[in-house]
């Protein structure tokens, strides 16, 4: 196996996971927060389709963010993605999250390697960022959600094995 085709398949087990935590919750369910944070089950997978869209498409390919991200003023709001997930129904959110992951994985699937660079550079750099750099920060972005995910899952219905 590559590199690349390693650091690949540890972002796919981290996208299972959260599949796993989200997997047959009804809106009200995806909605529910444990306090005191307000995050939900239902904003992290919008939000992790606004991560993947931003990396692995505005970034790595240097294309305009896709809908409905494209529209949003994120100045006004920094947290859109959490916090409108509730106007969306969870047929919605997987939607829009599997399609975001359909995307990276295809704009993954074209680069040489994990030295290749980004089309763009990051907000804090002009650099653009090495495949490598993408895939972990990704990796990073899923390991914090998915330690989320675990108490948020728990706090709905117990379930601790998924």
């Amino acid at each position: 196996m590559t590199e690349l085709t390693d650091l690949r398949a540890f972002l796919d087990a981290q996208r299972a996971t959260l599949r796993r935590q989200v997997a047959g919750l009804d809106a009200d369910q995806l909605a529910q927060r444990l306090a005191p944070s307000t995050m939900t089950l239902g904003g992290m997978l919008k939000h992790l389709a606004y991560v993947e869209d931003f990396w692995l498409h505005v970034i790595l390919l240097d294309q305009p963010p896709t809908p409905p991200f494209e529209a949003v003023d994120w100045a006004r709001n920094r947290d859109w993605d959490w916090d409108s997930a509730a106007e969306d129904s969870p047929e919605e959110l997987h939607a829009l999250f599997e399609a975001a992951v359909a995307r990276s994985d295809a704009a993954l699937a074209a680069v040489d390697g994990p030295e290749a660079r980004a089309a763009r550079g990051r907000r804090r750099t002009s650099e653009p960022p090495t495949v490598r750099w993408l895939l972990l920060h990704m990796l990073e972005e899923y390991a914090r959600h998915c330690g989320h995910a675990d108490l948020i899952r728990e706090s709905i219905d117990g379930a601790t094995d998924l």
